[in-house]
């Protein structure tokens, strides 16, 4: 695990600092990157750390490339653009609201929340304006709620995202929302969750080239389904080998690839309630994300 990261720089690096999470489907989709199975403008040295570090070390410009969360991204679109390849979108994806049995609603509850900047607690605002959160590591919200405390706070409820969606049963715990149900029933659309960023600074042949060299890594990964496996199993902690694999299909789809109409549509959806709500004050006259092939007219 690398625990710091360098400070960005507009020129070219030689050796490329990306940032991503320790979990299944980023190992998944950029193990053949880090590997050298697939090559970009430059080698690319893994930055792994949890997704909240990521998010603020983007707020600070720290990584040329990094996973973020889109409540996070939505932050930084003035330093930041979206990569259209390896990023989180898809239906059923979405963060759960958990409980201990037999609570049915959130009144006068406080929830534990993975973080500020974390897509998840930017949909609790827009489902439950009220909400009043108690932050920390998304590995330790589960425990917090089974306990019913965080630090000397009262905790009755939590927001659980990553793996913790397939083993909240073994906390004891109920699911009272599917966050990612209610935005789709809300919207029509796929959620967003996370997305790959590149520096605006980077020349666009640069960006480019890093977005198409992301999803030749993951289609890498799709054609040798077992390359991956020892690196994914590495980093994946206490999961087992079904919830590893449970979370990369959920996790990883065909918005993956190429986050497409229906993609791009979701993201600005989530831009727009997201200011509406006062939650960011974002630059929405920037380009949301990377042109692709045929918006530039370039070969690749």
């Amino acid at each position: 695990m690398t625990s710091s990261a360098p400070e960005a720089s507009a020129s070219l690096p030689d050796v490329l600092h990306l940032g991503y999470s320790f979990c299944p489907n980023d190992t998944f989709i950029f193990h053949a990157l880090h590997a050298g199975l697939v090559q970009g403008p430059m080698p690319v040295q893994e930055v792994l750390e949890d997704v909240q570090t990521l998010n603020e070390w983007a707020t600070e410009g720290r990584l040329p490339m990094t996973k973020i969360s889109y409540r996070a991204y939505f932050g930084v679109m003035d330093r930041y653009v979206a990569l259209r390849s390896g990023g989180a979108l898809g239906r059923g994806v979405g963060p759960l609201i958990v409980t201990r049995p037999g609570v049915t609603d959130l009144t006068g509850l406080r929830v534990a929340s993975p973080g500020a900047l974390t897509t998840a607690e930017l949909l609790l605002r827009l489902a439950y304006p009220g909400a009043e959160v108690v932050r920390m590591r998304y590995d330790e919200v589960m425990p917090a709620v089974q306990r019913g405390e965080y630090a000397g706070q009262p905790v009755g409820a939590g927001l659980i995202i990553h793996e913790s969606r397939f083993t909240y049963p073994d906390y004891g715990l109920d699911n009272l929302l599917d966050l990612g149900a209610w935005w789709e029933g809300e919207t029509g659309l796929p959620l967003p969750l996370g997305a790959i960023l590149v520096r605006r600074d980077l020349p666009v042949r640069t960006q480019r080239a890093l977005q198409d060299a992301v999803r030749r890594s993951l289609e890498y990964a799709y054609a040798h389904p077992g390359a991956a496996r020892a690196y994914i199993r590495q980093h994946a902690l206490e999961m087992s080998d079904e919830v590893m694999q449970a979370h990369i299909d959920l996790y990883v789809n065909a918005l993956s690839l190429d986050v497409g109409e229906e993609g791009e549509r979701a993201v600005r959806e989530l831009l727009r309630r997201a200011v509406a709500a006062g939650a960011v004050t974002a630059q929405t006259d920037l380009p949301l994300f990377v042109p692709a092939l045929e918006e530039t007219g370039e070969a690749s």
